[in-house]
């Protein structure tokens, strides 16, 4: 927690020199990656745990509705991304961690819902996730494509998603507030890739 002994200038100057750092390749190739599964009519999945579960719901919701403009709102011809934050089926989620355990939230809805071809988003700040890393090793196992978005020493996710972000920073709240500048960046493109609107 670099903020408990940084004051606020300190601090954005710190965030300012890890963005600067970030992969520009990583960042489109993502972007390129989710864009795919639009072309292509699959589905992106998303999964995390604290603030990368709250970075799934909040990438998922801008994914669905934010990319495409508000005037094809009430198109139902214009086709739109097929996108599922899994953090947020709740009494699902609860009743795979009672009854089996917490490792497997994530995988048993891909499961129901994935088919090869479609896309895992794997968020996990030290990319060691127990039930990040099954889902992300079932995906890859049937013909899934994965992208893991990390952050400390990438751990385990960064070893096994087939391509990745990584944030080198050992601050879990400057990776997930990075995650979640880049996951803005990602979303800007997508509209203009989708909606035709390059305003």
């Amino acid at each position: 927690m670099l903020g408990v002994n940084l004051g606020p200038g300190e601090y954005l100057d710190r965030v300012k020199t890890e963005l600067d750092r970030l992969d520009r390749d990583e960042i489109r190739r993502f972007s390129d990656t989710v864009f795919e599964c639009y072309s292509t009519n699959r589905f992106v999945f998303l999964c995390g745990n604290g603030g990368s579960g709250s970075n799934a719901s909040h990438f998922c919701e801008d994914l669905g509705k934010g990319t495409i403009r508000r005037e094809d709102y009430t198109n139902d011809a214009k086709r739109r991304l097929k996108v599922l934050s899994l953090t947020d089926n709740t009494p699902y989620i609860l009743a795979w961690a009672n009854d089996e355990g917490y490792d497997r939230v994530f995988v048993e809805q891909l499961k129901n819902l994935a088919s090869p071809g479609d896309l895992l988003v794997a968020i996990s700040g030290s990319g060691n996730s127990p039930n990040v890393l099954r889902a992300v090793e079932w995906a890859n196992a049937r013909g899934l494509h994965t992208f893991g978005l990390t952050g400390f020493s990438g751990g385990k996710l960064r070893q096994i998603a087939q391509h990745g972000l990584h944030v080198p920073i050992d601050d879990m709240g400057i990776v997930e507030s990075i995650h979640l500048t880049v996951f803005h960046w990602v979303l800007d493109q997508l509209y203009s890739r989708i909606s035709g609107d390059k305003s």
